[in-house]
């Protein structure tokens, strides 16, 4: 067995999206290389109101898959083909936008106005880009959790870990989505099959990632896991990208650690991309954005 090495520590970046909404990138709208098959991972947490409840109106999807996963407050969202709906904590919604889809999400905050979410932006191959939009809802109870003997818990949204596997199926990257907690003190070594490129997104408590040679420390707020009350600072969450190997090891700090844990096969395609439409060449970024501008955008959808 090989342990993964520490590729790159990257500390997420405030940003506006939408109609002015304050969040952090950990990564997106770069080198897509080291990321393949995903894309952007954006974690929208926050505590004032005023700098998210603008949300996400009205706008565009083709080629990509986007991941909502919500840990306080609400996503209300609704679509061209009529769908509408909203996911709390613990929910995720999965959309494949595919051939094309025109979408709304908006923010709500909780009973102390506390918005806590990430979105994930995964790519599709050349052979479904243009395949049907379709969404899988998934409220928190249907997403399986187990926890080791130690103490570490693992809620699987996607893929299959530990004897689990997650509530969401048929995506072509054949990802592994998972929210880990590692308790204080503990190191942990987990399995992550060597085809795959893999991060670890921090956003509670502390520890480090042990790398080939020596442990590369990565702090974050010192949250309890199951406390998703926002952090003082903003600027202090962390995502590790790893290199190739089938496993990885974090020792967990003083006040536990919890991480997204995603991994996915890569597409090793060509990526063509601009805003939120994401293809393979320049011709097709161009004719879906003239179907924008003609109004036949959505008509793909009426098509066998």
């Amino acid at each position: 067995m090989s342990i993964r090495p520490v590729k790159r520590l990257i500390k997420s970046k405030p940003t506006t999206e939408g109609a002015g909404v304050h969040l952090q990138r950990a990564f997106g709208f770069g080198n897509t290389s080291d990321f393949d098959p995903f894309l952007l991972l954006d974690d929208f947490r926050n505590d004032v109101p005023e700098d998210y409840l603008a949300g996400f109106p009205w706008h565009p999807h083709r080629g990509i898959e986007t991941i909502t996963y919500v840990l306080a407050g609400t996503v209300e969202h609704g679509d061209s083909m009529g769908n509408h709906g909203a996911i709390a904590a613990g929910d995720v919604q999965w959309m494949t936008a595919g051939r094309g889809i025109i979408h709304q999400e908006m923010p709500k905050g909780d009973h102390a106005g506390r918005m806590h979410g990430f979105q994930l932006w995964a790519n599709l191959p050349s052979s479904l880009k243009m395949t049907e939009p379709r969404y899988q809802e998934v409220k928190a109870l249907d997403i399986p959790e187990v926890k080791d003997d130690d103490g570490t818990h693992v809620r699987v949204v996607c893929g299959n870990f530990w004897g689990k596997s997650g509530p969401v199926d048929g995506i072509a990257a054949d990802p592994i989505y998972l929210d880990v907690s590692v308790p204080p003190g503990r190191r942990k070594t987990l399995p992550v099959e060597i085809t795959r490129h893999a991060f670890a997104y921090v956003f509670a408590g502390n520890g480090k990632f042990c790398n080939a040679s020596e442990p590369l420390a990565v702090p974050t707020e010192p949250v309890g896991w199951a406390d998703t009350k926002p952090p003082a600072e903003a600027d202090n969450r962390s995502l590790v990208l790893f290199d190739r190997g089938d496993e990885l090891m974090v020792q967990a700090g003083d006040d536990g650690i919890r991480f997204l844990l995603v991994s996915g096969k890569p597409l090793e395609e060509p990526v063509a991309w601009y805003g939120p439409i994401v293809m393979n060449t320049q011709e097709q970024l161009r004719q879906a954005f003239n179907e924008l501008e003609k109004g036949t955008f959505l008509k793909q959808l009426a098509r066998g």
